[in-house]
């Protein structure tokens, strides 16, 4: 499946997106909905505040003690009849998921929206290790969408949310022969309803993510709104569900405070449509479930992330979706731009902890550090503090192989900062150099030192007197 741009040329890919007329429109009217939806929601919930630092608050606690956690998690869901997998990477992660596929003959695989999967490139995996060459079916809407068009998501609760109506008739004409000039969304739907039915139908294994697990009773939570993912995890006789360790919740009660804050932070509304609490396989031959059910615990990075108390807290994300709709970045370029699987705010502390920091050094320097995403986050991640953390990595050259050079720049940056600071100590200091770029400009001479700031900014002219000496003059 194709679609993700290099990371490392994020600059480019951000640049080719703003000339996307397009794709600027279609990301302004869908942010716009979902930003003015989750105000109404959260304006219904006095009590919002409280629960966001309750959320924070219990994803602390498990985080502290994480291991302990998905020990009972493990216990608890084997002894209801599960069986849990840990996988240490995604490539371990795959193995094991096309080994339970094929220990159950599995020829036919239904899969409902999971951004893990999307991070370890499940589909592309399965594809290729299939005997007949396919990958398994996206059910959820959007993401189905994406795969006939061999993209990738573009947000985490929408993936198709760069799309207008009018591709997607396009699309559907094109790969589902449906009569052209449909542009009615009713019609769509129900042709896109007609073909995953068939799936559903045939399906031998089914794929979900986890929105959230509960160590208490080895549960896993699985939200959603069209019931593509209660068809996967009920119709197949085998389920799998793909969990990063992060997902854990410590008590069953906790999934109360999250099941208000979820939905209206991502799509504005009080209660998700459909919520799948699994623990184990069915009961009995006649009860409602699959015959096997299967938890992959993925670590991916993860672990490393818990070493410090401010990389730790990026693992309290519930994917919610809501730093991506507030982020004036991500309003304008989308999330194909930052090449990864996790775009936005989130995606750019994210990425550079599982990808590393070589390969996406450029993200977290993709923003304005505006403060907007940490507001609206459900569980109060201080995404800017997080930023500027990663920012010191790479600019210190902490484990990257190009150290040097990367040292280098830093150096000439705080050589240009010590000189700011001496020049702001003296209003002598600070007068003669205002007089000098006033000067430099006159003549057509930009800042020394400035061009690479500037390439990315705009800089003001300077005004032909200062503002001391038009006061002094007031009145004259």
């Amino acid at each position: 499946m194709s679609g993700h741009l290099p990371m490392e040329t994020f600059d480019a890919n951000a640049r080719a997106a703003l000339l996307d007329r397009t794709l600027n429109g279609a990301l302004k009217r869908a942010t716009d909905r979902f930003a003015g939806q989750r105000r109404a929601a959260i304006d219904a919930m006095p009590e919002w505040e409280a629960m966001r630092e309750r959320a924070r608050e219990i994803k602390a606690e498990v985080l502290a003690d994480l291991d302990r956690y998905l020990e009972d998690f493990s216990a608890k869901a084997e002894a209801a009849g599960a069986r849990v997998h840990w996988a240490r990477d995604g490539d371990e992660a795959c193995r094991l998921i096309a080994g339970i596929a094929r220990d159950a003959n599995g020829r036919r695989l239904v899969k409902s929206k999971s951004m893990t999967t999307e991070e370890i490139g499940l589909n592309r995996y399965m594809a290729e290790a299939a005997r007949n060459g396919e990958e398994p079916v996206e059910t959820d809407l959007g993401e189905w969408i994406i795969q006939l068009a061999g993209e990738v998501p573009s947000h985490i609760i929408a993936p198709a949310i760069h799309k207008t109506k009018e591709q997607i008739a396009d699309l559907f004409v094109e790969k589902l022969v449906v009569e052209e000039g449909t542009g009615d969304i009713e019609a769509l739907t129900a042709a896109a309803r007609r073909v995953l039915r068939r799936h559903f139908a045939e399906a031998d294994v089914g794929i979900s993510g986890v929105n959230f697990a509960v160590a208490e009773t080895g549960t896993v939570l699985v939200l959603e709104n069209e019931g593509n993912a209660r068809m996967c995890t009920t119709l197949p006789s085998v389920h799998v569900a793909v969990m990063g360790i992060e997902k854990l919740l410590p008590r069953f009660a906790d999934l109360e405070v999250f099941l208000r804050l979820l939905p209206r932070s991502g799509t504005g509304q009080h209660l998700t449509s459909y919520q799948s609490l699994i623990t184990g396989p069915k009961r009995s031959p006649d009860g409602e479930g699959p015959d096997e059910v299967h938890v992959v615990l993925l670590d991916n990075g993860r672990s490393a992330m818990l070493r410090e108390r401010v990389t730790r807290q990026s693992l309290a994300c519930i994917r919610c979706g809501a730093c991506l709709n507030a982020c004036p970045v991500y309003q304008q370029i989308g999330g194909h731009a930052y090449g990864s699987v996790y775009p936005g705010p989130i995606g750019a502390v994210i990425t550079p902890q599982l990808a590393g920091l070589e390969k996406a050094a450029k993200l977290p320097f993709a923003s304005s550090l505006c403060g907007a995403c940490r507001d609206v986050c459900p569980v109060k991640i201080d995404i800017p503090e997080l930023l500027l953390h990663l920012r010191s990595e790479i600019k210190s050259g902490k484990g990257l192989p190009h150290a040097r050079d990367v040292s280098a720049g830093a150096r000439s940056e705080r050589i240009a900062f010590r000189l700011w600071s001496w020049t702001m100590r003296s209003p002598l200091r600070y007068r003669a150099a205002a007089a000098c770029a006033r000067l430099l400009a006159r003549i057509g001479i930009g800042i020394p030192g400035a061009g690479a700031w500037r390439a990315g900014r705009e800089l003001r002219p300077f005004a032909r007197r200062s503002f001391r000496s038009r006061w002094e003059s007031r009145g004259r």
